[in-house]
């Protein structure tokens, strides 16, 4: 049996869209172990009585990605969830699945991908990079694809860094977070975020946390979700005067 244990994670820093993550200390695991035949999973926790327990489970289909990949027949698979990652609440709960379907999934096939090949293949799942990769590598990520491939410089947390989380009491799904974003924005918009982007990496690097609540400011997708969010602005205004 194969046991891998998966941290959450919170992207979209600040001004970082789609590029800039961050693991956090709240974890999944799943168990994994080839059987002749058939599909068995198991869930506990979190989303206990909503996940897919048949091959639509992105677990199992993350992990069947893998076998195509290698050309690895698989026989039977069982496999066991155990959730403390809130499903749908903005902490990567589906990256979190599919880098441990993976990662499990490689481990049995005989370890055929090397960890920069599952975090591209990771990210081609997810669709992109920025969750996918701290929940595989850990601390804070930059990441960016090229050419399918994910380019990345990993960050170690400031000392003193802390981090609150503020989960909703309803579900948000990626797609409708996304499906809000205009397809265009402006010039000034976008140098804004270019700039505040620059100043929250070098805070990082430097431990200068007094430059957060600044280098945390964006334009570029905040202020679009704070409409399916019910005080999501009063609560970005209270982080930045913390």
């Amino acid at each position: 049996m194969v046991r891998v244990q998966v941290p959450a994670t919170t992207a979209n820093m600040g001004p970082g869209f789609d590029c800039l993550g961050m693991a956090l200390k709240l974890y999944n695991t799943v168990e994994m172990v080839r059987t002749g035949a058939g599909l068995s999973i198991e869930v506990h926790g979190e989303g206990a009585f909503d996940i897919a327990r048949d091959e639509s489970n992105v677990v199992y289909r993350a992990a069947l990605r893998l076998f195509k990949q290698v050309n690895c027949d698989p026989g039977g698979l069982r496999i066991r969830l155990i959730n403390n990652i809130p499903v749908a609440r903005g902490l990567g709960s589906s990256a979190s699945a599919i880098v441990g379907g993976l990662i499990a999934a490689n481990i049995l096939a005989g370890s055929r991908l090397s960890h920069r090949e599952l975090l591209s293949l990771a990210a081609a799942v997810e669709g992109h990079p920025d969750n996918v990769a701290p929940a595989m590598l850990g601390g804070i990520i930059i990441s960016t694809l090229v050419e399918g491939e994910v380019r990345y410089l990993k960050i170690d947390p400031p000392p003193g860094l802390k981090v609150a989380v503020a989960i909703p009491d309803f579900p948000l799904s990626t797609r409708s977070a996304r499906e809000v974003l205009p397809q265009q924005v402006s010039m000034a918009d976008a140098v804004f975020n270019l700039g505040r982007v620059a100043l929250l990496v070098a805070a990082m690097q430097q431990g200068r946390l007094e430059f957060l609540s600044t280098a945390m400011e964006d334009r570029l997708h905040q202020p679009y979700r704070s409409t399916l969010v019910p005080g999501m602005k009063k609560v970005l205004a209270a982080a930045r005067l913390a």
